[in-house]
């Protein structure tokens, strides 16, 4: 099982993409595809069309916050019930509102508050701030310039973890991949994992772990030599 961010990891290279896909095909068991990406669903949908990809098995999109299952991309109901308790949008918005460098970013999306800034200062306001008014969030900051706030729940970690638990995922040979900050929950959850060797400044100054493999290439083909460092069997 390849549980992936697409943007930056998956997708941004299309022969190593193309290597990595052959290399799959070529194995002896079947790969199942989880793609967690901080896109909408409509923009994952324009996404996977556009490249070319293959049809997830599960798509989680939003930062971890919406969870689609199978080909007809049915919502996870179950996974909505448990995030959207004591989630306050309106709430978290006023106080963004009262946050200078902070900028929303333009769409609507139910289960995430999303921002712009230009530097740090405004995401270290707005954290304390939040903190200060007892809301129950979760704050992610990646690429040094994306804010958002999702419900305390909810998260790219805690989506997968539900997920692996939801289909008792035990003994499957998983690696998880990812490139930047919204990403660093899932890399930490004790699964071997890769940071990607184009990963954003955030990943690679992060703490070492001990399942998490820095690979020297980037994108796909950086998968690729983590899946055969945990994997070579």
């Amino acid at each position: 099982m390849l549980a992936t961010d697409l943007d930056g990891t998956l997708v941004g290279d299309p022969d190593g993409l193309q290597q990595l896909l052959e290399f799959y095909e070529e194995q002896v068991y079947d790969v199942s595809l989880i793609y967690i990406t901080g896109r909408y669903f409509d923009s994952a949908l324009s996404l996977i069309e556009e490249e070319n990809l293959p049809v997830p098995d599960i798509l989680v999109t939003d930062v971890g916050s919406s969870i689609y299952i199978g080909n007809s991309f049915d919502k996870d109901l179950e996974w909505q019930k448990r995030i959207k308790a004591n989630w306050m949008p309106d709430e978290i918005h006023a106080i963004a509102a009262t946050v200078p460098g902070l900028t929303k970013q333009p769409m609507f999306l139910e289960n995430r508050c999303s921002y712009y800034v230009a530097d740090e200062k405004p995401v270290e306001e707005f954290r304390n701030k939040l903190a200060a008014s007892g809301i129950p969030y979760k704050l992610i900051f990646s690429g040094g310039k994306d804010v958002d706030i999702v419900p305390e729940e909810s998260g790219k970690g805690r989506a997968l973890q539900y997920l692996l638990d939801k289909y008792k995922v035990e003994d499957a040979k998983l690696l998880v991949a990812g490139d930047s900050g919204n990403d660093l929950e899932m890399l930490t959850l004790g699964f071997p994992s890769v940071i990607v060797g184009n990963a954003q400044p955030e990943l690679l100054e992060s703490d070492e772990h001990p399942r998490i493999f820095r690979a020297k290439k980037g994108f796909a083909g950086g998968i690729h030599e983590a899946w055969t460092h945990f994997h070579s069997e």
